[in-house]
């Protein structure tokens, strides 16, 4: 992952704060889609620029609008665009959001990290973040913390000092990950869960909604109740 530090994206020196009008589509016209819609206006009421076009979502909203916004198509159709395009990649599920970026291939398409405004992260709080994080309102991040790429920060997450959330994991609202615990890639953490400190997610594992992981948990398995235990493995 390349590390890009908040102060980066807060000073311009990368894409994420548009100049004029960049125009940004969402892909997934779901539930997360309107939410993302919703981050954009906020982001664009506390002085980005971002020019909202619509929807693309390979299962065809029921109607043709979603949020007030067209919807526009496939990812086919996404692949086919010829002008530069931010993408805001809202899909909830770690692992289908990985595989629609696998599906995103044109090289005019790039991923903006998503900040609400109302987020504090400043330069001495030392946030890396990768491409294509969407952090939702009332997380908190302390310091010295790590945002792979397409990483999800639902409403309400808190993340602890030294903590290290690699590609594609995804916090569900209220979700707790605390100092110096490591999420693998593709982990998936409930709502209102808790990883308390120094603990170890294996890749593509679930924490189940109000878990509390309080040892490490391995790869591909899914952990439920408080303590966590793990309830079923999945085939890999």
């Amino acid at each position: 992952m390349t590390k890009l530090f908040f102060s980066e994206y807060e000073t311009g020196s990368v894409l994420d704060q548009p100049a004029s009008h960049q125009p940004i589509v969402i892909f997934g016209a779901g539930g997360l889609g309107r939410e993302v819609a919703l981050l954009l206006a906020q982001l664009n009421a506390a002085g980005a620029s971002w020019e909202v076009r619509g929807f693309y979502d390979d299962q065809v909203p029921a109607t043709p609008t979603v949020a007030g916004l067209p919807y526009l198509g496939t990812s086919a159709d996404l692949n086919a665009t010829t002008t530069s395009l931010a993408v805001a990649v809202a899909v909830g599920s770690s692992s289908s959001r990985a595989a629609i970026v696998r599906q995103l291939t044109s090289a005019l398409l790039y991923f903006p990290a998503l900040v609400h405004p109302r987020v504090e992260l400043t330069n001495q709080q030392q946030v890396a973040l990768g491409e294509g994080c969407l952090i939702q309102p009332g997380c908190q991040l302390t310091c010295d913390i790590t945002l792979g790429r397409f990483v999800l920060l639902s409403p309400g997450c808190t993340v602890g000092h030294d903590a290290v959330l690699e590609d594609f994991c995804s916090l569900m609202p209220q979700a707790s990950v605390g100092g110096a615990a490591r999420l693998a890639v593709g982990v998936y953490v409930g709502a209102h869960a808790t990883v308390i400190q120094n603990i170890r997610i294996g890749q593509g594992a679930i924490l189940g909604a109000g878990a509390v992981a309080v040892r490490d948990i391995p790869a591909h398995v899914t952990a439920v109740g408080v303590p966590a235990r793990i309830l079923m493995r999945k085939a890999t």
